[in-house]
């Protein structure tokens, strides 16, 4: 099965909250105009479905139940046009597993004043017919998002867009499934973390694979697989002179494309679409897999270095919610500082396994020694992200609960780095470096994290709701003493909520 990243297979239901009080010919009118609202979130990433206008309890449930038995539904947006009784969506509201955006809004945007009647009146009362449905939502402690607004206005279109890619991401979550080749790295403590809860709180199945089974799969590549993809490679890359056919070093070029060929057809095979490996666990595999991670990676695949499913599932995630839009999704290591005092920088890489989507530069495809995990020197990419804004988000298994934490930084220029053989960023992290680096340690985040330079801070605050999953953020409004208050109250909520 071929691994999708695209949003163009989802579609999100727009329903509209009236009753038949008013009538025939009011509903005519609400459905109407709720179909032109609808017709206003054309050109968002997601298609937004129009669905009939919601007038009694048993109708509303049924939607629901519908939309939760399409996997195609990724959410549903919702309005109350008039005035739509509350107590008619508890068991729809209490039955809906999708995603829900509470869409706060009405038909016109400036009022008519001269011309207001009572029929007018009667027919647009979303000003409290939403407030009526925002007591229920909250009465039932349902997770959604509230968007206010009309359609027309582009921060309301950018929220609801948000929402979608978060939504998709979610979606992604819920079907995932991780092939972790070997366990994690030994002694390591924030890779660890319970499986069985990663599939209960996102619905993810990670399991794991002996790397003896990719090594099989390996050996099957064929002759013209490789030279196929050598092919491929010399047409994207800056390949150098040792690796192209002929050079001394064209065997270890051939040898990287043959674990491609054999990951990628282990991984279509599973239908998986996360994975990890360890450089400590690679039974009869010549290198460790550098530039197929890589690949993989670039097309949308989830990855995790030294066993590390948690970050696996983030870059598949973030891969989802960026799917057309500018930047990519990776692996990510903070790995080492320069504390010049003023003018503080991270400088992020790993050993092998960094995404190209970070880079709008054509990468070199190169080979070097690696000083670690005992096999023969492996072929990678070597670039530098290109500069803009980035995020960088971590997952950690805190025991009774999971935790993101994301730091809002910006890639910068590098300076030349003619000896760093590897795919790396460069950035200042938000509001500073001191206050990043105090509150990252204080929150227990993982040194492993997905760096995206497609999708903000606000994408990931809505994927925390909809997960029902803490989310700390570290952004230019953040001080220590905040985030360690902030830490404590989370403590208590996060364990009150969940029960003894």
């Amino acid at each position: 099965m071929t691994l999708s990243t695209s949003l163009d297979g989802y579609e999100v239901w727009f329903v509209t909250g009236s009753q038949t009080l008013y009538g025939e010919e009011t509903l005519r009118q609400v459905a109407d105009q709720s179909r032109q609202v609808a017709d206003g979130f054309a050109g968002l990433p997601v298609t937004v479905v129009w669905k009939p206008v919601l007038t009694d309890p048993d109708g509303i449930r049924r939607l629901a139940l519908d939309a939760n038995a399409r996997d195609d539904v990724i959410g549903v947006i919702a309005w109350m046009h008039t005035f739509s009784p509350a107590k008619m969506w508890i068991a729809g509201l209490e039955a809906l597993q999708k995603p829900l955006l509470h869409l706060h809004t009405q038909a016109n945007v400036e009022l008519p004043w001269a011309d207001i009647d009572f029929d007018f009146m009667n027919l647009n009362q979303a000003a409290h017919g939403d407030r009526e449905f925002g007591y229920i939502q909250t009465r039932l402690g349902v997770a959604r998002k509230t968007v206010v607004g009309h359609v027309s206005n582009p921060d309301v279109l950018r929220q609801v867009e948000d929402w979608q890619r978060a939504a998709a991401g979610w979606a992604a979550a819920r079907s995932l499934k991780l092939a972790r080749f070997g366990d994690n790295m030994r002694y390591v403590a924030v890779t660890e973390g319970d499986k069985t809860e990663a599939e209960v709180r996102f619905g993810v199945q990670v399991n794991t694979w002996g790397v003896n089974e990719l090594a099989d799969a390996v050996a099957q590549a064929t002759d013209a697989e490789v030279d196929a993809l050598v092919d491929e490679y010399i047409a994207s890359y800056d390949v150098v002179p040792e690796l192209l056919p002929g050079g001394e070093r064209h065997r270890s070029l051939r040898d990287g494309a043959a674990i491609e060929v054999g990951l990628r057809s282990f991984l279509e095979g599973g239908g998986f679409g996360a994975f990890t490996t360890s450089f400590e666990d690679l039974g009869a595999l010549k290198q460790l897999p550098g530039l197929a991670v890589q690949r993989l990676m670039a097309e949308g695949y989830g990855f995790g270095a030294e066993g590390d499913w948690k970050t696996a599932i983030l870059v598949r995630i973030a891969s989802v919610m960026g799917a057309g839009l500018p930047g990519g999704a990776s692996l990510m290591e903070d790995y080492t500082y320069d504390l010049v005092a003023g003018d503080e920088k991270i400088l992020g890489a790993h050993m092998l396994e960094v995404s190209p989507s970070l880079t709008t530069q054509k990468p070199r495809l190169e080979i070097h020694p690696l000083g670690i995990g005992g096999k023969e020197d492996p072929v990678r990419l070597v670039f530098t992200a290109d500069p803009g804004p980035a995020l960088v988000v971590a997952m950690s298994d805190m025991r009774d609960r999971f935790r993101l934490t994301a730091n809002v930084v910006e890639n910068i220029e590098a300076p030349d780095l003619p000896k760093l053989p590897v795919g790396r960023a460069v950035w200042k992290p938000e509001p500073g470096f001191a206050t990043s680096a105090a509150c990252w340690l204080a929150a227990g985040a993982a040194h492993h994290t997905v760096m995206t330079t497609a999708v903000g801070i606000d994408v990931f605050r809505d994927f925390a709701d909809i997960a029902k999953t803490e989310l700390l953020v570290i952004d230019d409004s953040t001080t220590v003493r905040g985030f360690q208050q902030e830490l404590r109250w989370n403590q208590a909520y996060y364990r009150l909520a969940q029960g003894f």
